[in-house]
C-alpha cells in the first residue's frame, strides 16, 4: 500500500559540478537551498539585491546586472534615519549614504562581472504581488516599513510575466549562450494574502513558468513547490508559524535538488566539504590543548589535499586552522 504521493525527480541534462559557477536570485527560499551549495563550497552567488519575493522585481534586478548599472546618491531614499534603494533588501541599508552606495555598488559589480560566465541562473518566485510606489509608479521590491499609503499593491498576469521573461531569457542567452535558467517557486505560503489569494498568486507564478519552459529549451522547473504541498503535504514539515518549510523539509527539497542536479561524481568531496564545515564549529574548552593542535593540523592537511584535486576556494578556512597553530606558539 502507498500512503504518500513522491515525486519522482529525473537528472538534469547539465549537472552541476565544482567547476561550474551558479546564481540564485528571489525569494527566501532560494536562501535556503543556496545555503547549502555554500556549505559544500560550491561556486555560487546569492541574491545581490537581498530577497525578492515577485517576478518583475527579479528581473528587474537581471536587467540592471545585465546593464552593470551603479547606483547614484539620487537612486536612494532617507527614512527612518536610514539611506536605501526600492530595488533592494533592507540588509543594504545604512545610516551613512555613501556606505549605502558602496554595499550597493561593490555587490552589482561582483555579480555582473560572472554573469557571462556562469553556468547556471535559479530563479525562485515567491508571490505574483507587487508593490508601485504611488508618487512615481516606480516598482520596488521592498517597502522599507513606509507606510500602505505610499504604494499601490497590484497582481501581475501571466501574460505580464512571460513577455517581460521572454525578452529577458533572450537577453540573457545573448550574453550567455551556454546559460541554463531553472525555475521554482517558493512553497512558503503568503498568508497575508488569504490562503484563496495565495493559491492563486501561486498559480499564476506556476501557469507564467510553464509557459516559459514550453518556449524556451534551456530553461527548466524544478518542483519545490510541488515537493512541499504535494509530497510532503502534511504541517509536521512547517515551522512554528505554519508557513515557512521546516528544516526537516528543507532537507528533503535540497536531497530532491541534488538528486536533479548535482554531479553524484562528486559525492566524495561533497562528504569531505560537510566534514570540514563541522570541523570549523567544533569550539575546544581549551583551544590550546595538544590534541586540538592536533586536530587543527589535520584539517589543514585535509585542506590541502582537496585544494590539489580540486580549485575550490578555502583559503578561509585554512586561515581558520592556521591560527590555532598561531595561538598555541604565542
Amino acid at each position: 500500500m502507498k500512503f504518500r504521493t513522491e515525486i519522482q525527480m529525473a537528472a538534469n541534462d547539465r549537472l552541476l559540478t565544482y567547476t561550474d559557477q551558479s546564481l540564485f536570485i528571489g525569494s527566501c527560499f532560494t536562501e535556503n537551498v543556496g545555503a547549502y551549495m555554500l556549505h559544500y563550497k560550491y561556486e555560487i552567488d546569492v541574491n545581490p539585491f537581498g530577497i525578492q519575493y515577485n517576478p518583475a522585481s527579479v528581473a528587474q534586478s537581471l536587467q540592471l546586472l545585465i546593464e552593470q548599472r551603479q547606483f547614484v546618491p539620487h537612486d536612494l531614499q532617507f527614512t527612518n534615519e536610514k539611506w536605501f534603494s526600492f530595488a533592494h533588501h533592507g540588509s543594504f541599508s545604512d545610516s551613512n549614504q555613501k556606505q549605502c552606495l558602496t554595499k550597493i555598488n561593490q555587490r552589482i559589480q561582483q555579480t555582473s562581472q560572472k554573469l557571462s560566465d556562469i553556468q547556471f541562473l535559479f530563479i525562485t518566485f515567491g508571490t505574483a504581488w507587487v508593490y508601485d510606489l504611488l508618487e512615481t509608479k516606480q516598482l520596488v521590491s521592498n517597502c522599507h516599513k513606509l507606510p500602505a499609503s505610499h504604494f499601490v499593491r497590484r497582481k501581475l498576469s501571466v501574460a505580464e510575466i512571460v513577455t517581460e521573461y521572454n525578452t529577458l531569457i533572450k537577453r540573457l542567452q545573448e550574453l550567455n549562450p551556454k546559460l541554463q535558467v531553472i525555475f521554482t517557486i517558493s512553497p512558503i505560503r503568503h498568508l497575508k494574502d488569504g490562503l484563496v489569494e495565495n493559491q492563486r498568486s501561486k498559480a499564476t507564478l506556476v501557469l507564467a513558468v510553464e509557459s516559459l519552459v514550453e518556449q524556451h529549451a534551456h530553461v527548466r522547473y524544478f518542483p519545490a513547490y510541488e515537493i512541499l504541498m504535494d509530497d510532503l503535504r502534511d504541517y509536521r514539515f512547517y515551522a512554528y508559524d505554519m508557513l515557512h518549510p521546516s528544516k526537516q523539509a528543507v532537507e528533503y527539497v535540497w536531497a530532491k535538488f541534488v538528486a536533479t542536479f548535482l554531479d553524484p561524481n562528486d559525492e566524495a568531496i561533497n562528504r569531505k566539504m560537510d566534514k570540514l564545515q563541522k570541523a570549523l564549529l567544533h569550539r575546544p574548552t581549551n583551544p590550546r590543548a595538544e590534541s586540538y593542535q592536533r586536530f587543527a593540523k589535520k584539517q589543514l592537511k585535509i585542506i590541502q589535499a582537496i585544494k590539489a584535486g580540486y580549485s575550490i576556494d578555502l583559503e578561509k578556512e585554512a586561515q581558520f586552522f592556521r591560527a590555532v597553530l598561531y595561538n598555541k606558539k604565542g
